[in-house]
């Protein structure tokens, strides 16, 4: 997406709710489907706002997401496997677009 229309769908949804990638979802389909990888970004901007968030069997810490939008769906992509993978801001007051791995998450992913 270009950086003008980026601009405009941000101007249009300003004042609306976050959807905000959710990590606890991800671990648990990651821990069940025990992928070769996993990459999360914002449906129609994954070129500037996705990365790797699961390889070499373990949660990647180090590549760049943006992940919540008014706008744009949060998705995991799972071995090409398309999935909508997001909350409402309300639901996880304490996650937001840089919220990398969440201890609560990474219980899941570990199984404990």
């Amino acid at each position: 997406m270009n950086t003008e229309l980026a601009f405009a769908m941000g101007e249009m949804n300003r004042g609306k709710e976050l959807m905000v990638f959710d990590w606890d979802k991800a671990a648990t389909i990651i821990r069940d489907r025990k992928p070769d990888y996993a990459d999360a970004y914002l449906d129609g901007d994954r070129e500037w706002t996705g990365g790797n968030i699961y390889k070499d069997g373990k949660p990647n810490h180090e590549s760049y997401t943006y992940l919540a939008s008014t706008w744009a769906t949060p998705m995991l992509d799972i071995d090409g496997d398309l999935i909508e993978c997001y909350k409402m801001q309300h639901e996880v007051p304490k996650w937001g677009s840089g919220t990398k791995w969440p201890k609560s998450a990474l219980n899941i992913l570990n199984g404990d």
